[in-house]
């Protein structure tokens, strides 16, 4: 992430320094042999990240599955990120942490990111794992915690901080996709174990509503009086990071365009949170839309989405859910880029727009570089029009798969 020693703030390297010093002891740790039977293999998956990102980790957990299909396989999630595996069958079982970088709200004090990782690697510790996988690049946290848990092969991402308590690490490369993160430490364990992964990478990824969801969102929607063939268009605007949205008045432009074009019912979907935002979308169409703020969870977004034509919205996980569901999807990009965070499914019909300015992506959705604390350059430079030839395009795209699945 930093490019050289003079770049990295000071508070980073008394990091690194302390961190450095918590891995001595670890050095005298015993060796890395896994067991001489697959069935008896235990492995610990970590991904601390929210919905999207725990999505797009998908495709590498069902490598797994596949691969070892008797071994015992935890996965260890914020709480925050439960849903993304609800329904799914890659994981034996789910562990739930609070990860203090990824928790949203700051520490009482500097000591407590440090006494959580004691007490949950205390608590690891007795479940006795043979190996334990850091999915994500940057997750010092977590390597730290499976080693200090004595788990005794531990494969992650070779960056400073994360290092020192990796036996096994990989080049970091903050230009892969989110997929490809998650699935090259999978391949390095499955290299361990002498077996192959497909060259070709990670597959779409792939998701469906479970029958709960596909329930509730009928359900909303017919008391709503949205017929059951009526066509339906999903707007969401809003991101965990402010920096990432786009303006309301415009997607109150698309919505309308859409609408006319498709002779659909438009839906403004959000969290409870965001329900300013919703309503402002609303209230800037000239058409009658469905405001769904914090009525319906994961499962029921998965459900309606579902019954849409198409959704259109920021990078966000309700977009990657949109993506893994097959549905025609739009993405509207600023700060954060397409090539690490994009659509990870068929080409086509799933649209990114972004303008291509010099500063964009930066990758920087709380402090950019630009200054800005809402509306950056790169997302006032997108335009209603660019949005909606991306959603001709998609619509079209979406039509061709339609009608090829048909045939076939």
């Amino acid at each position: 992430m930093y490019s050289g020693a003079a770049t990295v703030p000071a508070r980073v390297r008394w990091r690194w320094r302390l961190l450095r010093l918590l891995a001595l002891p670890l050095h005298r740790q015993g060796g890395e042999r896994l067991p001489a039977d697959p069935r008896r293999l235990r492995v610990l998956v970590v991904r601390p990240d929210h919905l999207g990102d725990l999505l797009l980790a998908t495709p590498a957990l069902a490598l797994l599955r596949a691969a070892l299909p008797e071994a015992h396989l935890t996965a260890m999630v914020g709480p925050w990120a439960l849903p993304a595996l609800d329904g799914r069958t890659e994981m034996d079982a789910v562990r739930v942490c609070s990860f203090p970088a990824f928790a949203r709200r700051a520490p009482r004090t500097p000591l407590d990111p440090y006494l959580l990782l004691l007490r949950e690697a205390r608590r690891l510790r007795c479940e006795r794992y043979d190996a334990a996988l850091i999915l994500r690049v940057d997750d010092w946290w977590s390597a730290a915690l499976v080693a200090w848990a004595g788990i005794p092969l531990r494969i992650g991402y070779a960056v400073p901080e994360s290092a020192a308590f990796l036996t096994d690490r990989l080049p970091a490369d903050y230009a892969q996709h989110s997929a490809w993160e998650s699935w090259r430490v999978v391949a390095r364990l499955l290299a361990r174990l002498g077996q192959s992964v497909p060259a070709a990478g990670p597959p779409a990824v792939t998701a469906r509503p479970t029958p709960r969801g596909a329930t509730a969102a009928r359900a909303w929607l017919a008391g709503q009086g949205v017929a059951a063939d009526e066509p339906l268009v999903a707007v969401h605007p809003g991101s965990g990071a402010a920096l990432k949205c786009w303006r309301a008045e415009r997607w109150g432009e698309v919505a309308d365009a859409v609408a006319a074009r498709l002779g659909a019912r438009v839906v403004i979907t959000g969290s409870g949170a965001e329900q300013p935002l919703v309503e402002a979308v609303r209230a800037a169409m000239q058409r009658p839309a469905l405001a769904a703020a914090g009525v319906l969870d994961w499962q029921g977004l998965a459900g309606l989405f579902a019954r849409c034509q198409l959704v259109l919205g920021v990078d966000s996980g309700p977009l990657h859910l949109a993506v893994a569901l097959g549905v025609p999807t739009v993405h509207v990009f600023g700060p954060t880029a397409p090539s690490r965070f994009g659509p990870w499914g068929a080409a086509g019909r799933h649209q990114v727009v972004r303008a291509a300015l010099p500063c964009s992506p930066c990758g920087h959705v709380s402090a950019p570089p630009c200054g800005a604390s809402s509306a950056p350059a790169c997302l006032e430079a997108v335009l209603p029009a660019m949005v909606l030839r991306a959603a001709e395009v998609a619509l079209e795209q979406g039509r061709a798969v339609a009608l090829g699945e048909e045939v076939s």
